[in-house]
């Protein structure tokens, strides 16, 4: 399964260090980690929320595979519009999801208010 994350530069960085292999662990305000399941939301959150909210105004988009036996554990969420979907991975079960992400994380889009 083809899932998308956006990221800022901070998460970006912490992901290059992976060998983009796997995604930082979650913040503790952060419960859960939302990958998402379209490209369009990726690059909705990307470009509008990234670019406006991070310190550097930088928003990218990644995308990766997942073991679809794996992912079928979770429930989709739709939280918007019809192609706002995504899953919820409980924060302390990141580092298992990562170990069934298959080949590497790649960024496809990068977003700049510069």
């Amino acid at each position: 399964m083809i899932l998308y994350r956006p990221v800022g530069t901070k998460e970006l960085r912490l992901i290059q260090e992976s060998d983009y292999t796997a995604f930082p662990p979650r913040l503790p305000e952060q419960p859960i980690f939302y990958p998402v399941l379209t490209e369009q939301y990726a690059i909705e959150i990307a470009s509008g929320w990234n670019v406006k909210y991070n310190d550097d105004h930088m928003g990218y988009v990644t995308r990766f595979e997942v073991d679809d036996v794996y992912c079928g554990q979770f429930e989709v969420h739709q939280v918007g519009d019809r192609h706002h979907i995504e899953y919820w991975i409980p924060a302390e079960r990141l580092e298992e999801f990562n170990g069934h992400i298959i080949g590497k994380i790649c960024v496809i889009s990068e977003f700049s208010d510069n």
